[in-house]
């Protein structure tokens, strides 16, 4: 649909300023989160009036029909000159009100996103469950499609993506891509992909696994033979795996620590975090690789063990969040006070830094 011109100017400064996301709300002038921080427009604050007529004028007819019954709606807009854009529009004190992500319109080298060489490894699976974790705006849709493009690049087989919304529009290279829209194209997650099994598909990307009835037909999707790349709303490895088991009942927990055992092949954990010059954000990651032993650890029950198993594993690759924080504090990439606020373990973290900078001295 048509985009009024009073929104493709926010959405015009927004590419230009090169803003992660722009925020409207009531009583406020258009704001935008660049670098991290929150950026206040120089326009008059947008009346209730305003809001309604900014957010509306995004929706179709079905979509304002779903906003009215749910108060809240995720969707994706195009302008052929801007790009796409993801959509959050939900109620404040009755009054609508939304966040804006601008997308990606070109899939950004391994290099460029400053992800870990062994993600290339995990695209060349043909069957387990690979696992993208982080906060919100962490570029866990990113690292997805990333790794969606580099499978399209290497092989000839068939991609099926359920999205909430689509981000970036994938073309044909080697691979065949089906592209489905929550709310769009499909219902839910958990129903998509009950029917997605039965359209042939090589590789499975899952938005997110947001409850049991989508993480169990995941897991047995990764289980028969299909490579399952989902994301989850976990800050590390050790916390994604008991938030899969948490899902489900307690008497269904141990063949879950089972399934999980057989299946899963990796987890990377993602946080962007501010650069020492404050003039971007720079994505420290977490990487375990599932080896023998951690299948054995996680089929005990034993997931404490998987930081041990993080740790013995440097040679491989695998690193912790701390040991990533690490080396761009080494490298002068971010500040100490950066380093130490994202560390799992701040007292531990100071005692590095310090011995660090004692042994540079000496």
């Amino acid at each position: 649909m048509e985009i009024s011109a009073e929104i493709k100017r926010i959405l015009s400064l927004a590419r230009r300023e090169n803003a992660s996301d722009i925020h409207i709300v009531v009583n406020l002038p258009p704001m935008f989160r660049i670098n991290g921080e929150i950026v206040l427009a120089d326009r008059p604050p947008l009346t209730k009036e305003d809001s309604a007529r900014l957010c509306f004028g995004l929706l179709n007819a079905e979509q304002k029909k779903t906003f009215e019954e749910n108060w809240q709606l995720c969707c994706s807009i195009y302008d052929s000159e801007l790009g796409r854009f993801r959509v959050s529009i939900y109620y404040q004190a009755g009054n609508p009100e939304m966040s804006i992500r601008p997308v990606m319109d070109h899939i950004k080298t391994r290099h460029e996103l400053r992800l870990p060489e062994e993600i290339e490894d995990l695209t060349r699976l043909t069957s387990g469950l690979v696992l993208i974790t982080g906060p919100t705006g962490c570029g866990k849709t990113t690292t997805m499609n990333y790794m969606v493009d580099l499978i399209n690049s290497e092989r000839r087989c068939k991609i099926i993506a359920i999205e909430d919304p689509v981000e970036f529009l994938h073309r044909q290279k080697k691979a065949i891509i089906v592209q489905q829209e929550l709310y769009t194209d499909v219902k839910s997650f958990s129903s998509a992909l009950i029917h997605v099994l039965r359209q042939d598909p090589n590789v499975i990307c899952v938005g997110e696994m947001r409850d049991l009835e989508t993480t169990e037909t995941a897991l047995i999707a990764a289980e028969t033979g299909h490579l399952v790349i989902a994301t989850c709303h976990t800050s590390s490895a050790l916390q994604t795996v008991e938030r899969i088991v948490s899902i489900f009942p307690e008497n269904q927990q141990p063949q879950i620590y089972l399934q999980l055992a057989n299946c899963l092949q990796g987890i990377i954990a993602q946080r962007l975090i501010p650069s020492a010059d404050k003039k971007q954000r720079i994505l420290a990651t977490e990487l375990l690789l599932i080896n023998g032993p951690a299948r054995k650890h996680i089929r005990d029950h034993q997931l404490h063990q998987l930081m041990s198993i993080i740790q013995t594993g440097r040679r491989k690759g695998m690193h912790s969040m701390d040991d990533s924080l690490m080396e761009l504090y080494e490298k002068g990439e971010i500040s100490y006070d950066v380093a130490i606020c994202n560390s799992s373990d701040p007292t531990q973290m100071r005692t590095k830094i310090h011995n660090q900078s004692k042994t540079q001295k000496e």
